[in-house]
């Protein structure tokens, strides 16, 4: 009873971090302000690089092997989720206004750019619809993963979660200095952390990943990366 009431707050946790997350690029770095300085901008770079740091660690073999000897296996991926959510919550509670005004966009350029927020937010429901949505929340263990995804938006590139993250950060129409910031950054790790998920993805997954990966040449963007 308690490992489930774990699991299950963990994934309301989840839910609640990725919610507050949209609020913070969607409401409060929308607020133009004047340029606050340079010293905003680390405090946010080091705010998100431990969030990117967990991720990155917690997706080893060798980290994943001591934590199965820490924590109950099926409450490893909860565990996971839990210290990534709190993180989550750290950037978002702990964000330091940057400031500045880049662009504001209107009419028909406007709605070029919401548009292709929305084809980056589709692309992302697209992709979890092809995952386990409750295994991303820590609620289902990885025991359950449906393996291997090379369907759908998984066969024009590998990563499609993180292509719609860009799409839906740097198409914003009215682009604050935190809003760029917030998107270089994020991203920024996105790009920087594939190469290390796709050598956990072929430690999982053998000459699989790898026919995959001849087959699907982009990483995350098409005739790009």
């Amino acid at each position: 009873m308690a490992g489930r009431a774990f699991v299950w707050i963990g994934g309301a946790l989840f839910v609640m971090s990725l919610s507050w997350c949209v609020w913070l690029y969607g409401v409060a770095l929308s607020r133009s302000a004047p340029f606050a300085g340079w010293a905003s901008l680390v405090v946010d770079a080091g705010l998100v690089a431990m969030f990117a740091l967990h991720h990155s660690l917690f997706a080893r073999e060798g980290m994943k092997a001591w934590m199965g000897r820490v924590v109950s296996p099926p409450l490893m991926r909860s565990t996971y989720v839990w210290i990534a959510s709190l993180l989550l919550t750290l950037v978002c509670v702990g964000w330091q206004t940057i400031g500045g005004e880049v662009y504001r966009f209107t009419g028909l350029l406007a709605i070029a750019l919401f548009a292709c927020q929305a084809a980056g937010l589709w692309l992302t429901a697209r992709g979890v619809a092809r995952i386990d949505p409750l295994e991303l929340a820590g609620i289902h263990s990885a025991a359950n993963s449906q393996g291997l995804q090379v369907t759908g938006p998984y066969r024009w590139v590998r990563h499609p979660l993180y292509l719609g993250w860009a799409l839906m950060v740097f198409s914003a129409p009215h682009m604050t200095g935190d809003r760029l910031a917030f998107a270089i950054i994020t991203t920024g790790y996105l790009v920087a952390a594939i190469p290390w998920e796709e050598q956990s993805l072929r430690q999982s997954f053998g000459d699989s990943y790898d026919r995959y990966a001849s087959d699907v040449r982009w990483r995350m963007i098409p005739f790009i990366y």
